[in-house]
């Protein structure tokens, strides 16, 4: 009796033991099917407790990941570098694009992807397909207000990090200047956002092995100098919403902390910027000009003087390297076109272009965020690391074949780049760099004093890109505010929801019916006293531009947006801000606002139109200019003036 129970009491101990793996097994399949996408076995171990990432404010989060902003730490689950956040992916087919001469001599191809936006403004391509994610999650807004800007510091001297910004700003029902700007206006309200929902997706083209190929082979080689990937992210205040007079305030920090990029070693190049920055900061004063109105400007003497400058002085050396279509191929049609524009200017433009490097003082990175898309990106991968790795490798040669951009890490190179995806893409071997983003975003990254905020500028037609411009003036305006457009991201579908056929001064509405030329949108933007600026899947829209084109002032309605050009514009004289919570209460903003500073900021739109414009050969104060100042401008942050 006692020989059976030991050889039983095993038997059963292996069967418990086998009964309790089973369970545990079960559960793991459970947490899988239910959480798809975050850590299934952290959640059954430790109870949903995630690990504290410091100094990750602006890590790009992927569809798996949920990030809460805790004091200056983030804490996050399921994150991963590599893989793309629940943005805009664009699914389309492989369609073919048209190589057209530029007809100038310059650039040997140019090319134009038939992307078409309908009659509301919003991106249409052929054949394209969504693929929907559910995050669940939401996003609070804020009441807080703040004074504006400070417009006659010194010349900016700053650090890449953010300063500490106290919480406990000021609140208040309503607030509107009447007197020096329209600054963002917060009402108090209890609507809680959505995240952004929606990921489309794309697709790969078949010859992205072909473009990886003559990068690779670098990557074999040890003894290349390889690109070091920059870990350490510069910290941000961690407030949930970044108002324009919190921006004005961390810009104004930029321009008082200095911070200093020491090169390996010291060249003429660093010679010049120096006496170029003791100029500006010691400009003469000017009052009045010509060809720039004043109140647009945060300190009109030295925007002026930088800007000569910068004329006189700037030489930019283009690297050659780099495979067609991702490098050297600019994209002049769509809404991604201002990067395709600014490579082809530059690179016809022998102003600013040297063939020799030991005479540059900026470094052009020539490649296409959006052509990069196009090859690459993998229909359904979710994933951004081929692109990435494909960034590395065209660095990796670069490093191997010139000293440049060992010599400062990289902070004398710029890219300009205009996709949504850009910031995650850039920042991990590219984070030292002056980046110039259309998706210039607080929360991911956007740097004050070294990155610029780059106009996200719709064309159609690259051959008149001017085609339609200007607008009612004012007395013909009968539309209080106007929007059109898809349902992209979370913030649209509410202003519908309170807009949409709800007043008869409120043209809000989904796509337009199409039409020849845009004919009913451009009408619409035409005779409208405000056009709404509502973001999509990203902060950045065309229709900033838009507005300020069709001579209508813009209402952004984008948290953590930096407008363009903020280094050098006060934004708040010309244009309007009102926080994603404050929708619900966008008529009485706008109303609240007197006919005499209505009258006065559309004014202004009209005087700073020329700095958002292209000009088939790049005229003085233009677009392209204004870009490559902001580019000029932000490498001065990082050079000790004599």
């Amino acid at each position: 009796m006692g020989q059976e129970l030991l050889s039983f009491c095993p038997t059963e101990a292996k069967r418990l033991l086998w009964i309790v793996g089973m369970l545990f097994a079960l559960i793991l399949v459970l947490q899988h099917l239910e959480l798809p996408y975050g850590s299934n076995l952290s959640s059954v171990l430790t109870a949903g407790q995630v690990p504290v990432e410091k100094n990750s404010s602006f890590r790009a989060r992927d569809p798996s990941s949920t990030v809460n902003m805790v004091g200056n730490e983030s804490v996050s689950n399921g994150l991963d570098d590599t893989a793309t956040h629940p943005f805009h992916e664009i699914a389309k087919n492989n369609k073919t694009s048209d190589l057209v001469s530029d007809g100038s001599g310059g650039s040997e191809r140019t090319l134009e992807i038939d992307e078409d936006e309908d009659e509301s403004g919003s991106l249409v391509k052929e054949n394209t397909t969504d693929i929907t994610l559910s995050e669940g999650r939401t996003e609070k807004g804020s009441n807080t207000t703040d004074p504006g800007g400070n417009e006659n510091t010194g010349f900016p001297t700053t650090s890449p990090a953010y300063p500490p910004v106290n919480p406990l700003l000021n609140t208040s029902p309503v607030v509107v200047e009447t007197d020096v700007g329209a600054p963002i206006i917060s009402v108090d309200s209890n609507v809680t956002l959505v995240e952004k929902d929606q990921t489309p997706s794309s697709e790969k083209t078949d010859k992205s092995e072909q473009l990886h190929s003559g990068l690779n082979e670098t990557g074999k080689d040890s003894s290349v100098p390889r690109v070091p990937v920059v870990n350490k992210v510069p910290e941000v205040p961690t407030l949930e919403v970044f108002t324009i007079s919190d921006m004005n305030k961390l810009l104004h920090h930029s321009r008082t902390s200095y911070h200093s990029v020491i090169p390996q070693w010291s060249s003429p190049a660093d010679q010049e910027l120096q006496d170029a920055a003791s100029q500006i900061e010691n400009a003469p004063i000017i009052k009045n000009d010509p060809n720039l109105y004043a109140p647009l400007y945060r300190n009109l003497s030295m925007f002026k003087r930088s800007y000569e400058l910068m004329d006189s002085t700037l030489k930019v050396y283009v690297y050659r390297e780099g495979q067609r279509p991702i490098m050297h191929t600019p994209v002049l049609k769509g809404i991604y076109a201002s990067e395709g524009w600014f490579m082809k200017q530059l690179e016809d433009h022998k102003r600013f272009v040297t063939k020799d490097p030991q005479k540059a003082h900026l470094y052009y990175l020539p490649f296409s965020t959006r052509m990069l898309e196009e090859r690459l990106y993998v229909q359904g991968s979710h994933s951004h690391k081929n692109l990435i790795e494909y960034l590395k490798n065209y660095l990796d040669m670069i490093a191997g074949k010139y000293p440049f951009w060992n010599r400062t890490g990289g902070a004398d190179h710029f890219l300009v780049a205009c996709h949504d995806w850009a910031p995650s893409e850039t920042k991990k071997y590219m984070a030292k760099c002056i980046r110039a983003l259309c998706n210039a975003d607080m929360k991911e990254g956007f740097v004050f004093g070294k990155d610029a905020s780059l106009p996200e500028t719709y064309v159609q037609n690259s051959k008149n890109p001017l085609r339609d411009l200007g607008g009612n003036r004012p007395s013909k305006r009968s539309i209080l505010a106007f929007f059109a457009g898809s349902m992209h991201g979370y913030v649209r579908p509410i202003l519908l929801q309170h807009w949409e056929n709800k007043d008869p001064d409120m043209k809000i509405f989904g796509r337009l019916p199409k039409s020849k030329g845009n004919k009913i949108y451009v009408r619409h933007m035409k005779s409208s006293k405000y056009c709404i600026c509502a973001k999509g899947y990203e902060v950045n829209s065309p229709r900033v531009v838009e507005a300020i084109f069709y001579e209508c002032v813009p209402v952004i309605i984008s948290d953590n947006f930096v407008p363009p050009f903020f280094e050098v514009l006060k934004w708040e004289s010309f244009a309007v801000f009102v926080l994603e919570k404050d929708i619900p209460n966008l008529k009485n903003i706008l109303l609240s606002i007197p006919k005499k500073r209505y009258l006065q900021m559309q004014m202004r739109v009209k005087r700073v139109q020329q700095h958002f414009l292209w000009h088939a050969r790049p005229e003085k104060y233009d677009i392209f200019h204004m870009i490559l100042h902001s580019i000029w401008y932000n490498r001065l942050h990082q050079i000790k003036p004599r």
